[in-house]
């Protein structure tokens, strides 16, 4: 795991080259508060002098080689409790262990949760025991030592366990993102292409069946196959530009809406789909507007797909707070392709499941198909 994922919020601002600073202002203070204290027992100013900056200098380097540094401050500390000189209870050990418990990666075999506890009965045992012998005031002292060392080792783990559970959160979240992006994008894409393919595709067929009998009707059909052409790729354009930039560029036309239904609508009947048009809705906002739009759009692609020709009537009603979607058609009720049931279904289902709607498509018991989607909006 990255380092700076591991880096406390509150140090976050500051460069690699200023943490090392703040520690070594913290080694430089060790210094002073030792060094001001008095020397005891067989200690002597030499040993004070080579011992004690022994224990302090090194926390400046404490974030660039944890390990050795711990393993000096330890040393060095262990010796000033030896020969008797001002003792700092492992303290500037247990400040260059933090980092070592901080970045290196867990090992099973380290009972964490054990050192923790035995710590904690450790400190709360030395502070509660008085007086007592040299030796056993030697040994209390070295517990306590210790108890501080294991307080450090278990704080580490626990933020390092912390912050990683929380880099985990953060990379979740944008893996998530970057899914419902890749969703968005693919159902935008579907719709654009799946509505002018299938108007291109019924228009050719025709054109093959009528190119040598009537020719006329066949020119017919090539000219809406051109016109067709011509609207799907300014629209792919539009979205490619969009998912470029972020935004929608002023080369590039708006996002469809729902006044651009007859269009659409003109579009289906040259495919042999009659479709009656009956919008009631005020004004939108621009999101909802495309997702309706989408929605009428994928559901008249299906009756071109698979009921053409037929009758459809799209009814889009909204309130205010909630939109209502009605697609029905007199064709067959069945909506199979040979070889896949596609993802228009999937798509305007996705779509109404964005704003916690309702969503239902089947066949009609009187006959052909319905489409109905329902999901409350804010204006």
């Amino acid at each position: 795991m990255d380092e700076s994922e591991l880096r406390s919020p509150v140090f976050k601002r500051l460069s690699r080259r200023g943490l090392i600073g703040l520690d070594a202002g913290a080694a430089l203070l060790y210094l002073l508060v030792m060094l001001t204290l008095p020397a005891g027992g067989s200690g002597s100013m030499l040993m004070a002098a080579v011992l004690i900056p022994a224990a302090g200098l090194p926390l400046a380097l404490r974030r660039v080689w944890p390990v050795p540094v711990f393993a000096v401050t330890l040393a060095a500390s262990t010796g000033m409790l030896a020969v008797g000189l001002p003792w700092d209870s492992y303290a500037a050990a247990a400040y260059a262990l933090y980092p070592v418990a901080l970045t290196r990666r867990r090992r099973r075999w380290i009972p964490t949760s054990l050192i923790g506890v035995a710590s904690g009965l450790f400190i709360l045992g030395g502070a509660m025991v008085g007086p007592a012998g040299r030796h056993a005031e030697m040994a209390g002292r070295l517990l306590l030592g210790l108890a501080v060392l294991g307080a450090s080792w278990t704080l580490g783990r626990v933020v390092r366990e912390r912050r990683a559970q929380a880099a985990r959160s953060a990379r979740r979240l944008a893996d998530q993102a970057v899914s419902d992006e890749r969703l968005r994008i693919a159902r935008e894409l579907h719709d654009v292409v799946a509505h002018s393919m299938s108007l291109i595709a019924v228009k050719a067929g025709v054109a093959v069946h009528v190119a040598e009998a009537r020719p006329e009707e066949a020119l017919d059909a090539l000219r809406v196959i051109e016109a067709t052409s011509r609207s799907s790729l300014a629209e792919m354009r539009h979205l490619l530009g969009v998912l470029r930039t972020g935004a929608a560029d002023a080369e590039f036309t708006p996002s469809p809406g729902l006044a651009d239904l007859t269009g659409l609508a003109d579009r289906a009947a040259m495919a042999g789909v009659h479709v009656d048009l009956d919008v009631d809705t005020g004004d939108l906002p621009d999101g909802v507007a495309l997702s309706a739009y989408r929605i009428v759009q994928e559901a008249i692609t299906n009756v071109v797909k698979h009921a053409a020709p037929a009758r459809c009537r799209v009814r889009v009603k909204a309130d205010g707070a909630r939109m209502r979607i009605d697609v029905t058609d007199d064709g067959p009720g069945v909506r199979v392709l040979p070889g896949g049931d596609g993802h228009g279904l999937i798509g305007m289902r996705e779509r109404v499941m964005m704003y916690g709607g309702d969503f239902t498509a089947g066949p009609r018991p009187e006959g052909g198909f319905a489409v109905s989607a329902a999901f409350p909006y804010e204006s």
